[in-house]
């Protein structure tokens, strides 16, 4: 079971989703090493980028092609800022750019972009035109099912994104509207799979390896996309890459194995945004990691109190070891 995306094929049909804030350089290194068909940057600004604001770029690798392959995920509302984007971002070694219609935040849908671009689909198909045009890497589009339970053109929309030449498709099973409430279509998203020939990814709800077969079996899609599912598990993706291959569940790591993945994914946010920046990113991952835990609450506050880099690993430590002499009792 694999995905042909133009020239790049994904053995493993399991996708990291692009999620602001998370998917960054760090955390995307540490997913793919774990086991991931496809990492996907967080989304991108492209006017912002074209502008070359830090903080746009520092979401990216220094060089897209050490995450080979990667897609880069383009938001906006211009088509030639978008256009101009994915060249830029084709030249820094993308393997695949992603267009973003899916994002519900109030700040992106303000300014017309994300899933705000599903209520235009005119507008939609110049910007996916543009983009198409401007790369010779394969192009593809993350959505939603509509913008509301009203509109639901998320199948509409896949007919012109695949007329247009876009090469795979994602869709999130929610509505704009929903925002990340209720639970993920994974029927409706068959019927944007019975609506194209191109690829279909599955994305929304996907927290265990079951679910991950289950949305396969409901949507007919080729493949799923993991997003909230990841936040504290790294190693998520690769998990349900083998039991789609062939069954086999893959344990958790060990606890202590746990300890030093995320002390490695810690120093990497401190060396890859300085220690100010760093720090404070690091906080929500830690979290994540260690909900569960025991005394975790009061671990959570000692991290959020810990004045210095060196606190902040003293705190993990000390839960790690405290939390391995319990299981050992």
């Amino acid at each position: 079971m694999s995905i042909q995306i133009g020239p790049v094929q994904i053995d493993d049909p399991v996708l990291l989703a692009p999620m602001s804030g998370v998917t960054d350089e760090p955390y995307r290194k540490l997913v793919r090493r774990s086991g991931c068909g496809l990492v996907v940057s967080e989304m991108i600004a492209s006017g912002a980028m074209i502008r070359a604001v830090r903080e746009e770029i520092q979401k990216l690798a220094s060089d897209c092609a050490e995450e080979y392959p990667m897609a880069v995920q383009l938001a906006g509302w211009d088509p030639a800022d978008m256009a101009e984007a994915a060249r830029l971002n084709e030249a820094r070694g993308a393997a695949i750019i992603d267009i973003n219609m899916g994002c519900p935040a109030k700040k992106v849908v303000n300014k017309l972009a994300g899933s705000a671009l599903m209520r235009d689909e005119l507008l939609a198909g110049r910007i996916i035109e543009a983009v198409v045009n401007a790369v010779s890497v394969p192009v593809t589009l993350k959505m939603r099912t509509g913008w509301d339970d009203a509109d639901r053109n998320a199948p509409r929309l896949a007919r012109i994104a695949e007329e247009a030449g876009v090469r795979m498709l994602t869709v999130h099973g929610r509505t704009r509207c929903q925002m990340y409430t209720g639970h993920a279509d994974w029927n409706f998203i068959g019927e944007v799979k019975r609506a194209v020939a191109i690829p279909v990814v599955a994305n929304g709800d996907i927290e265990s390896v079951d679910d991950a077969a289950e949305c396969l079996r409901i949507s007919g899609a080729d493949g799923v996309m993991i997003g909230r599912g990841a936040y504290g598990r790294p190693w998520f993706p690769n998990q349900v890459a083998r039991f789609l291959r062939d069954g086999t569940r893959l344990a958790d790591p060990s606890l202590e194995a746990q300890h030093a993945t995320l002390l490695e994914h810690v120093d990497a946010m401190l060396s890859h945004y300085g220690a100010r920046t760093g720090s404070r990113i690091a906080r929500k991952h830690i979290g994540w990691y260690t909900k569960g835990l025991p005394d975790s609450a009061r671990f959570r506050q000692m991290i959020h109190n810990a004045g210095n880099d060196a606190g902040i690993f003293e705190a993990i430590d000390a839960l790690y070891d405290a939390a391995g002499e319990r299981l050992a009792a």
